[in-house]
């Protein structure tokens, strides 16, 4: 018996030196998701049961069906009881607590989630998000006027309002180029940002996983282009970090930025910031920091105070994750979009935005021929209950659908007649 709960929970995570409430829950569940020890990863995907013991643990809203987990993850009860553990034990002493044991609990934390990202402590920063992640290191470069960025039309709009504050500062060209929907190949992806380099090209910006569309991006292959022509990278992983299953030097970017709200599901408020060693040295922080060595990333990490018990919370986060399985928690989700999108592909006047196959995850972005965005949402939800949200840029017109691991087939079912009828009275 034992036996097949360290088949199931094969990677899970080291103890941090905090407290814990979470055990108790994760003891729980596990007890309960036993039986399923044994399965493989392929098998595992399509057991419903599993993952309606699984789904127990989550706060599932009763009035909708939420399909819009993509702008922050909800925290399942272990998590969040943890969290409400540390709120309550750290308000009752918080000066002591801030001032002597934040620092130890901190570097603990620190450890456990640059374990799971696969690097060194001293090459991560923990911050509130992506957007605070990515605008340290745009902001923490040095320009010169005339230095070029390449980005591309379907990044996040913050990363591109900041470079282009950086060139309305510094004289930055922001090179904002389009890339493929659903290109033909990985070449195609590379030759797309190779074009747009230039000799005074000083960094390109990459969404691991682009936002509004759900599509992976072969970072790893682009980065290595980027290189050899002497160009930093900065890698957007706000929706890929937890959610697929990979290693930070897995993709070599010089820069790398995460939140951990979303697919880690942490509480609001968490993200990761990571610098190759090299580029420590030379970027500036926002706040300034002479109390360390430049090339200690310590430098980056003052910001006033801030709500210590958020970031506690990320170690009970990652042993939730680990317990699910990175591999597994990946290739469910992963079921769970093509569950749909299988569906509703080819019917009449629906179209896909998100490419097929292992180019995506759980995201995907769906239209209706001669709707808008908005209207698609509002008809989901008003009419249907499916709640999910509204993507209208140029580049890309549709609705982002993003279920969960506490998602149902039964609910995509609904999202697909929903889509059915409305696209027959379109």
């Amino acid at each position: 018996m034992r036996t097949s709960r360290r088949i199931f929970l094969r990677t899970a995570a080291a103890g941090a030196a905090v407290p814990f409430l979470g055990p108790r829950v994760l003891d729980a569940l596990e007890r309960r998701i036993e039986p399923f020890g044994g399965l493989s990863t392929s098998q595992a995907v399509g057991q419903d049961a599993l993952w309606a013991e699984i789904r127990r643990v989550f706060p599932v809203p009763a009035e909708y069906i939420n399909l819009e987990n993509g702008y922050s993850s909800p925290q399942p009860a272990p998590t969040f009881e943890a969290l409400q553990k540390y709120q309550a034990t750290i308000n009752g002493g918080l000066s002591f607590y801030m001032r002597r044991k934040w620092a130890d609990d901190r570097i603990a934390v620190k450890k456990a989630l640059a374990e799971l990202a696969g690097v060194p402590p001293e090459e991560i920063v923990i911050t509130r998000n992506t957007t605070e992640s990515l605008g340290t290191v745009i902001h923490g470069l040095t320009y010169a006027p005339g230095d070029e960025a390449v980005m591309c039309d379907q990044d996040y709009g913050s990363m591109l309002q900041q470079f282009r504050q950086e060139a309305r500062r510094h004289g930055v060209k922001c090179v904002e180029i389009s890339i493929p929907l659903a290109p033909r190949d990985d070449q195609e992806m590379v030759d797309t940002y190779a074009k747009a380099i230039t000799p005074r090209t000083k960094v390109i910006l990459l969404s691991h996983m682009v936002n509004i569309t759900g599509h992976i991006l072969p970072v790893r292959k682009i980065a290595d282009m980027a290189h050899a022509r002497g160009v930093a990278v900065i890698v957007d992983a706000a929706h890929s970090f937890a959610h697929v299953n990979f290693t930070i030097p897995q993709l070599d970017g010089d820069y790398f930025g995460a939140s951990l709200h979303k697919w880690l599901c942490t509480p609001l408020g968490a993200g990761i910031l990571h610098l190759k060693k090299a580029r420590i040295p030379t970027l500036w922080p926002l706040l300034g920091d002479t109390s360390v060595e430049d090339g200690d990333i310590r430098k980056l990490e003052r910001t006033g105070t801030q709500p210590s018990w958020t970031p506690l919370a990320i170690a009970d986060a990652i042993r939730f994750h680990n317990m699910i399985g990175p591999r597994r928690k990946e290739a469910r989700l992963r079921y769970l979009q093509q569950y749909w999108t299988d569906k509703v592909r080819g019917l009449p006047k629906v179209y896909l935005n998100t490419p097929t196959g292992d180019r995506a995850c759980a995201i995907a972005n769906v239209g209706v021929t001669g709707m808008k965005p908005k209207d698609l949402a509002d008809a989901l939800f008003d009419k249907f209950k499916i709640y999910t949200v509204a993507i209208d840029t140029v580049a890309v017109k549709g609705v982002r659908v993003t279920p969960h691991l506490y998602t149902t087939t039964a609910e995509l079912d609904a999202l697909v007649k929903a889509m059915t009828e409305i696209a027959r009275g379109a």
